[in-house]
């Protein structure tokens, strides 16, 4: 992020996209998709598959990015099976294969039957089939890295914001902005659930997704508790925009912690 903030200082004619990012310049825009909203799809699936009621998720770094994903995916899981609780470790790695699979092991050697993650490899699903359960991948579909595991992935859409972006130059209408987009946009999404998911499964997300993008299905709306119990979203409130992105604590349910 700094660093594309340095380079484009020396180009200012050219214009500049910052995946994820917070910081923004004349010629420097920020974009990501709402992966909370997809993530909640998954955790519809993840909520039905379970029959120990233990999840696991494997994720990168107690970042908001992160932490608000895990949420999303939570409350899915809620939606449809109260009594399952999510368990979060932290691989503190975006990319490490070997990693992020001994962290799955931790999980699944705890009782969790069904993965998510939020790492770039297929290694928490190689995990989970290797062990006998199953698993969401994330970023991109991969039904064929572990076949026997795989039930979904929330995605990206890349092409969403590149091609309204390059539009907007075209059109001579460009400005720097923070652009996040969601399901509504076409931004993010869930792959297609294999045959490997429950019953039912299918109908649950389909609405779910139409209450999203219609408006009628608010993720973070209250009341939301924390893990202690203590009441962060109150009735009938919401999470602003700033707030989710901001995000830096887990609901009731997610068992981890938020500082490693």
């Amino acid at each position: 992020m700094d660093w594309t903030l340095k380079v484009a200082a020396d180009f200012p004619n050219i214009k500049f996209g910052h995946c994820s990012g917070y910081k923004r310049a004349d010629n420097v825009s920020t974009y990501f998709g709402r992966a909370y909203e997809a993530r909640y799809l998954a955790g519809i699936v993840a909520g039905l598959k379970t029959k120990t009621n233990k999840i696991g998720y494997v994720a990168a770094f107690p970042l908001p990015e992160c932490i608000r994903g895990i949420n999303g995916f939570a409350l899915g899981v809620q939606s449809v099976n109260p009594e399952a609780t999510v368990d979060v470790i932290w691989t503190n790695t975006w990319f490490d294969p070997a990693v992020e699979k001994q962290a799955a092991m931790e999980l699944l050697n705890k009782g969790c039957d069904v993965l998510e993650q939020h790492q770039d490899t297929t290694a928490p699903q190689i995990a989970a089939q290797e062990k006998g359960a199953f698993a969401i991948g994330y970023n991109v579909p991969s039904p064929t890295a572990a076949p026997k595991a795989y039930l979904t992935a929330p995605i990206f859409n890349w092409a969403t914001f590149i091609l309204d972006d390059i539009n907007h130059i075209l059109e001579g209408t460009w400005t720097s902005r923070a652009y996040w987009e969601g399901l509504a946009a076409g931004m993010t999404d869930l792959d297609k659930l294999s045959d490997l998911c429950e019953p039912g499964s299918q109908e649950k997300v389909d609405a779910a997704r139409a209450g999203i993008i219609d408006g009628s299905l608010k993720i973070f709306k209250g009341p939301l508790a924390d893990q202690s119990g203590a009441i962060r979203v109150a009735e009938g409130a919401q999470m602003s925009d700033d707030d989710i992105w901001n995000m830096n604590w887990f609901i009731k349910g997610v068992n981890g912690s938020t500082d490693q």
